[in-house]
């Protein structure tokens, strides 16, 4: 790439941390919103990825994806699925919030001397107008290129304590206005006096910079994030599809956001580059609570969102996600009902925000519906754990073609396994076996043992987990093609 391409290039950078408690029991620890597909299909990370596909006002480089190292299987299956080659998918090791992770992309970016333009992006936000978005990010790229820091404000339609403002001043070009203050979330009778003043618009936390000019002002307002972004960066290892940054490096750095690491500053330190609006009006939303999903999804008649196996009986301007039964409503009104195959939700859909509180206090109680879906996403496939109880646990277990478990034992359990699906080839001690539909094994306690699929279907077995300790931390793992031993 010549460098006058590259210095034009937009690069996308994901922002893929978050956990999303509000949107509990749908978001888990381990699964969190921006992986689930809440508006279709497609999950808000993918939605994301695909945002500039059509854009063609500067060329898009393939996109950098900051996110925990935690979901990183499940984030690679999201992206292969897109049909996207060569995303650069950097992991943290902790999270930092995204001051630090949009240092590191700027940072991995900036390798060979490119300077592109720096498009931050998080991952599970929603825009609705795809072609409105791209005109505003076409709108925002002169002012990037000159090296101000470009943030998009959504005009609000309504007094939203939920969100930060910002402050917009004179226009400077068309369409591109100074940016005076952020201003924190407001009380009810402040972002009344917001909306009726024309003045402030909602912070979406999407941001547009040159590399040089972000590295630049982290390097002057926050020397700590920035070196401990480089030391980081400098140990940098590349696995696969994942790049890996230092963890002792990344675990000592500040944590900060954007906003107040950086933009909120600017104004004091001019010399660093000037902070600008451009106005977004794309049916933008963070989908930041289940009442924000219930405003951007598709309605029925009475006003209704509705997903899966459900029945609304004189009910109105209701959110239903059946995923694990049929799920009947029967004289509801504004009303959030969620049901999971481990947990059900049932909310008053203005007061979807509270339930943050709700699952900290299961956390409190150790429940690890907080942490886990029943159903578990790993890079091999996925387990379902159907039944436990006293010493013992079943699971049904699906391995995707050519995919393997890792070589590995348990030192407090057995394991019996029936093949419902596909021909599994298993290697229990010396034996290495191929079995097919109907045909089980017992795997003794202490026994080196795989399941491997090499045919080009999933295979599917039945698991019979038997001894006084099941947890997921009892693996010794051998061997294992996903470098997790």
């Amino acid at each position: 790439m010549n460098t006058a391409h590259a210095q034009d290039t937009l690069q996308p950078v994901v922002l893929s941390g978050g956990s999303g408690t509000r949107l509990w029991p749908a978001s888990r620890e381990s699964h969190p919103k921006q992986l689930l597909p809440l508006l279709d299909q497609h999950s808000l990370l993918q939605h994301t990825l695909m945002r500039l596909q059509a854009f063609d006002a500067a060329p898009v480089a393939m996109p950098i994806v900051v996110g925990n190292e935690e979901y990183r299987f499940i984030v690679a299956e999201q992206v292969r699925e897109l049909g996207i080659e060569h995303a650069q998918l950097l992991l943290e090791p902790v999270g930092r919030n995204t001051a630090p992770a949009l240092t590191l992309a700027a940072l991995l970016a900036s390798e060979n001397g490119a300077d592109p333009l720096l498009l931050a992006m998080p991952a599970d936000h929603s825009i609705g107008e795809q072609q409105s978005f791209r005109d505003a990010l076409a709108l925002a790229l002169p002012a990037a290129r000159g090296g101000a820091f470009v943030t998009f404000g959504i005009a609000p339609h309504r007094a939203e304590t939920g969100y930060g403002y910002l402050r917009i001043g004179a226009q400077k070009t068309p369409g591109v206005f100074a940016l005076d203050a952020f201003v924190e979330k407001p009380d009810a009778p402040t972002a009344q006096r917001y909306l009726d003043s024309g003045q402030y618009l909602w912070n979406s936390g999407i941001f547009l910079m040159r590399a040089s000019s972000w590295l630049r002002a982290i390097e002057a307002l926050q020397p700590a994030i920035s070196a401990a972004c480089r030391q980081a960066m400098a140990a940098l290892r590349r696995e696969g599809d994942f790049q890996r940054v230092g963890r002792e490096a990344f675990a000592a750095c500040p944590s900060d956001s954007i906003d107040y690491a950086v933009m909120e500053r600017l104004q004091s330190h001019p010399q660093l580059g000037a902070a600008v609006t451009v106005k977004l009006d794309a049916r933008w939303s963070d989908i930041g609570a289940w009442e924000a999903l219930w405003e951007v999804a598709g309605k029925d008649g009475a006003g209704n969102a509705v997903r899966g196996d459900a029945l609304l009986q004189d009910t109105r301007d209701s959110l239903v996600i059946a995923q694990s039964r049929a799920t009947v409503v029967v004289g509801g009104e504004n009303l959030v009902v969620v049901d999971t195959p481990d947990a059900l939700l049932v909310a008053d859909r203005r007061r979807t925000q509270e339930v943050r509180a709700a699952v900290a206090k299961l956390k409190q109680q150790g429940r690890a519906e907080v942490i886990t879906h029943r159903k578990v996403q790993r890079p091999w496939g996925w387990y379902d754990s159907l039944e436990q109880g006293a010493n013992f646990q079943v699971k049904r277990i699906s391995v995707a073609p050519g995919a393997s478990l890792s070589l590995q034992m348990h030192h407090r359990r057995a394991e019996h396994w029936v093949v419902v699906r596909g021909t599994a080839r298993v290697t229990r001690g010396e034996e290495v076996l191929d079995l097919h539909v109907n045909e089980s094994i017992f795997i003794p306690l202490g026994t080196k043992h795989r399941l491997q699929n090499f045919t080009q279907e999933p295979v599917e077995i039945i698991e019979v987990q038997c001894g006084d300790y099941l947890g997921e931390d009892d693996i010794v793992r051998f061997e294992d093609v996903y470098a997790r031993t």
